[in-house]
């Protein structure tokens, strides 16, 4: 049974349906559904699932595929899978055996990489929607019933052996989320939501359920929109805007922040890397009628946990090295802050939260150890961020407190980038530092052994690596410094890596 009472994440497109039968509930290039047609092929696609698939990968770019297969696998009462049909094939197979996917729904492009997989001795169904008929007597007459313990969708973030950390998401996790942004937020059906981020990337599930929610329209933002968003995004009648951070220098690039080139907007919010200060004052000028949020959260925290509302005439001055503050924690979740010792303090520390969204752990429970922590009887996320406390009470991020970075809103584990470099040829040790270039996160790398071109280190990575995680720089060091404790001189490289490149 369906309803208010259910926790189904799916809910919130059924409530959108209930609203806007014949509203566009996205637009994706060529593609354009209305929420009707979309109920109907989500539930055909769902039937059309092996019943015993425990969860179903969805490996197809933004469009018709991607966004009715995530919606068919929850209405089968599945858990879902996103997979990026860019990903190198190697670790699209680690994803989809972690996680335990019997099944795929792909695009063309899915196809091929499916095709591969299943050439390698992968044992899986695939559904190909675009090419291939479904008996229409397969059709569900309704999605499953689920319960909020049930797993919604899994997601990877970086690990650092090489293999991805499976981050379940349960149906819980996400009602509770959900419920609490439609009271802070006022979406209607008239809103029309961009989608920006990659459906592996947590945020995109706010672009879609937000905007389904509400029987809102979601639009696929496609890279040569950056070249004029402003037009795009008015063309469009974008009037809720979702990014990285990163998206603002973008624009400004392309002089898309002059005046107020953008009154049309609502509602923007930014998450996924550290929002400056300049960049916020910049983007609020040119969308002066728009309230502006800049949001906090980890995957294991589905998908934003921190809120800070942006004011022009106090939020520079709570900022801290030109950061903006994140805010206040989501109701319903208590947090500490842990200085070195692990003791609680109520000024700066390690962020460490516990609640509704907090998820059930990783997929891998060895993956566990000093994330979530149980502590005076509750499971708490050790979200591995040094924040401060305002004199309000909001929160503001510092920095790091591990070999973390955050890449295109990806957070990403430098010893992934190490492991994976060390498998280079002619590579005897390698460590990856970060620093900044051009108003973005630069991935530097030093090595020893044989020296190598940057193009052969990258033909190699593609071969394990994202595109967005391989690094630009390559410097090779006959040896790799020590500092007084013998370890690797990771400050001084970080110091190097700026003069090199910053």
């Amino acid at each position: 049974m369906t309803g208010e009472c259910s926790p189904a994440l799916y809910e919130f497109f059924l409530r959108g349906l209930a609203k806007s039968p014949g509203r566009a509930a996205f637009r994706a290039g060529a593609d354009t559904l209305t929420y009707d047609q979309v109920y109907r092929l989500a539930l055909l696609w769902g039937g059309a699932l092996p019943r015993t698939s425990p969860a179903v990968g969805v490996l197809a770019a933004k469009g018709t595929v991607s966004y009715v297969g995530i919606l068919a696998g929850l209405f089968a009462g599945v858990t879902v899978v996103p997979l990026q049909p860019d990903f190198p094939a190697a670790r699209t197979r680690q994803m989809i055996e972690a996680a335990g996917v019997s099944a795929l729904i792909v695009d063309e492009r899915g196809r091929k990489i499916a095709e591969e997989l299943l050439g390698e001795g992968m044992d899986v169904a695939v559904l190909a929607p675009d090419t291939d008929p479904i008996d229409h007597g397969l059709a569900l007459p309704r999605p499953r019933p689920v319960e909020a313990d049930d797993i919604a969708y899994v997601l990877f973030t970086s690990g650092s052996t090489g293999t991805p950390k499976g981050v379940p998401i349960t149906h819980g996790n996400t009602a509770h989320y959900f419920r609490f942004l439609a009271g802070r937020y006022d979406f209607t059906s008239g809103d029309v939501f961009s989608q920006t981020f990659d459906l592996t990337f947590d945020c995109a599930m706010f672009d879609l359920f937000c905007a389904w929610g509400a029987g809102a329209t979601s639009v696929a933002v496609p890279p040569h929109a950056y070249r004029n968003l402003p037009r795009f995004l008015a063309e469009q009648g974008i009037t809720v805007w979702f990014s990285t951070p990163s998206a603002i220098s973008m624009v400004r690039r392309t002089g898309g922040l002059g005046g107020a080139a953008m009154p049309f907007l609502r509602w923007s919010f930014f998450a996924g890397e550290a929002l400056k200060v300049a960049d916020a004052t910049d983007w609020q000028r040119a969308a002066p009628a728009s309230v502006l949020e800049n949001l906090y959260g980890p995957t294991e925290l589905t998908i934003t946990i921190v809120g800070h509302r942006w004011s022009q005439e106090t939020s520079p001055g709570l900022g801290v090295n030109g950061l903006s503050p994140i805010g206040f924690v989501n109701d319903g979740h208590d947090h500490l802050l842990l200085d070195d010792e692990g003791r609680p303090t109520g000024t700066e520390g390690e962020l460490w939260i516990t609640g509704p969204q907090t998820t059930p752990g990783y997929l891998d429970p060895e993956h566990d150890h000093g994330r979530f922590v149980e502590r005076e009887g509750r499971v708490w996320y050790n979200t591995g961020d040094r924040v401060r406390r305002a004199a309000n009470g909001e929160l503001v991020y510092l920095g790091r407190g591990d070999a973390q970075v955050q890449v295109q809103g990806w957070r990403v584990e430098l010893a992934e980038i190490d492991h994976a470099v060390r498998g280079c040829d002619g590579v005897e040790d390698a460590v990856t530092v970060s620093t900044t270039a051009d108003d973005a996160t630069a991935l530097v790398v030093f090595y020893t052994g044989a020296p190598a071109p940057p193009a052969r280190f990258a033909a190699q990575l593609r071969r394990t690596l994202p595109a967005g995680l391989i690094p630009r720089h390559y410097h090779h060091l006959d040896e790799l410094p020590l500092n007084p404790n013998r370890k690797v001189d990771r400050a001084g490289l970080r110091a190097r890596a700026t003069e090199l490149v910053g």
